[in-house]
C-alpha cells in the first residue's frame, strides 16, 4: 500500500508565483544599497528623497516581514494541504490476553501475568467515558472473558479473574476478539476456527412462485439457496469503530495460525496492536516437575501488527508496560488521518506578519514599511 505524502498542494501550478518573493527582495536590496549612496549627499538628505532613522538591523526588520508575509500569502493561492492525525472514531476496544503457562515467567516483575494484569486495567482507566472494553482470554482454548461494556470497574474485576492455563491458541484468540468486536454477522468463525466441519448447515429457501417445493436446477440440492452474498475487501486499518490489543509472549502452540487470523482481521479493516511481554533472555519456568525457558517471541507480534496496519509495542518490564498501554491509548485516540486543506493557516500567518511589518514600522520609524 503506497504511503500518501505528508504534505502536498490542491494547486500546485501557482507555486510558481513564489519566484516573485526573491524579486522583491533584490528590489529591496537595491532600494537599500542606493540609499546608502545617497545618504553621501546632504543635499538628497535635505530634498526628503533618503529615508533616515533607526538603527542598523532595525531598519530591515519591518521589510523582512513584509516578504515573509508575502511568501506565506503566495503558498496560500497553491492551497497546500497536510497529513493530519485526527481524533480517533474508535468506540470498542477488544483485550486479548494471553493467559497461557508461560505468563508465569518472571523476567517481568513480578510476573508477565501480574504485571499483564496491571497494565491491562491501567489502559481501561485511560479509557473515555464513550469507549467500550471487552476482554478475551487466550489459552489453550479462547472465550470472552467480558463483553464490550463502558462500566469500568466491571472490566477490571474481569481481568482480575483471569487465571493461567495449558497451552496458547492465539489465532483462536484473535477470531473470537474479532467476533466480539465486529457487529453481528459480519464475520462467521465458525468455518475459520472448525475448518474441517465445513460450512455450517442452511434452511432450505421456500420455492419461487410457480416452482415445485422439490425442484432444483441440475447441481444443486434442493436446500440450495444461491451463490453466498459478496463482500468485498476491506483496506487493512480502515476499520474506524474499533481495534484489538493483543498482550502475549508471542508462543502459540495450539489451535489456528496467529498469521491467518491476522490476515482474516484485515480483510475487515480491523487494527491489531500488539504488546509484546517478556525479555529476549526469557526465564526458566518449572511446572509439574519439568523445566524450561520461555522467551519473548516477537516476530509474529510485528507480524500481526503489521498486517493489519498497526503497530507493535515491546516491553520487558512492568513500569515500561504500563508506559506502553498509556501511549496505546493515546494512539487509539488519535488514531485517524487525512489529508487535510492548511491554506487558512498560511492565510493567517501572512496577515499576522504584515501585521507585525506594519506595526514595528510605525513604532520606530513613525511610517508604514
Amino acid at each position: 500500500m503506497n504511503a500518501l505524502p505528508e504534505f502536498s498542494f490542491i494547486w500546485p501550478r501557482l507555486l510558481w508565483l513564489l519566484c516573485l518573493a526573491p524579486v522583491l527582495a533584490g528590489l529591496y536590496a537595491w532600494h537599500a544599497r542606493r540609499n546608502r549612496q545617497a545618504m553621501r549627499f546632504p543635499a538628497l538628505q535635505a530634498a526628503g528623497l533618503v529615508v533616515q532613522g533607526g538603527s542598523r538591523w532595525r531598519r530591515h526588520v519591518p521589510p523582512l516581514l513584509a516578504l515573509l508575509a508575502v511568501a506565506a500569502l503566495l503558498v496560500a493561492t497553491a492551497r497546500p494541504q497536510a497529513m493530519l492525525r485526527l481524533p480517533s472514531k474508535v468506540q470498542t476496544v477488544i483485550l486479548a490476553m494471553d493467559m497461557s503457562g508461560s505468563m508465569r515467567a518472571e523476567d517481568v516483575k513480578p510476573s508477565r501475568m501480574q504485571a499483564a494484569r496491571q497494565a491491562a486495567k491501567a489502559f481501561v482507566a485511560e479509557q473515555p467515558a464513550g469507549v467500550r472494553v471487552g476482554v478475551v482470554a487466550v489459552a489453550g482454548t479462547a472465550a470472552v472473558a467480558h463483553p464490550p461494556s463502558r462500566r469500568k470497574d466491571e472490566v477490571s474485576a474481569a481481568i482480575d479473574r483471569l487465571q493461567p492455563q495449558r497451552g496458547s491458541a492465539l489465532g483462536n484468540g484473535l477470531a473470537i476478539a474479532l467476533s466480539t468486536l465486529l457487529p453481528r454477522g459480519t464475520v462467521d468463525t465458525s468455518e475459520f476456527l472448525n475448518p474441517q466441519a465445513g460450512p455450517p448447515n442452511r434452511s432450505p429457501r421456500e420455492p419461487a412462485a410457480g416452482a415445485s417445493a422439490g425442484a432444483a436446477r441440475p447441481g444443486q440440492g434442493a436446500d440450495y439457496e444461491g451463490p453466498p452474498p459478496s463482500r468485498q475487501e476491506a483496506a487493512p486499518g480502515s476499520y474506524e469503530p474499533g481495534a484489538i490489543v493483543l498482550m502475549s509472549d508471542g508462543e502459540s502452540n495450539a489451535g489456528r495460525d496467529v498469521l491467518q487470523a491476522a490476515e482474516l482481521a484485515a480483510r475487515h479493516g480491523v487494527r491489531i496492536y500488539t504488546v509484546g511481554i517478556g525479555t529476549a533472555e526469557g526465564a526458566v519456568l518449572s511446572v509439574e516437575g519439568w523445566s524450561a525457558r520461555v522467551r519473548l517471541d516477537d516476530a509474529v507480534l510485528k507480524k500481526v501488527a503489521d498486517v493489519t496496519g498497526a503497530s507493535y509495542f515491546r516491553v520487558d518490564d512492568a513500569k515500561g508496560l504500563k508506559q506502553v498501554y498509556r501511549s496505546l491509548s493515546a494512539r487509539l485516540a488519535y488514531d485517524r488521518t487525512n489529508m487535510v486543506e492548511i491554506t487558512a493557516v498560511f492565510t493567517a500567518l501572512g496577515a499576522l506578519l504584515a501585521a507585525c511589518a506594519a506595526m514595528l514600522s510605525l513604532w520606530w520609524f513613525g511610517r508604514v514599511v
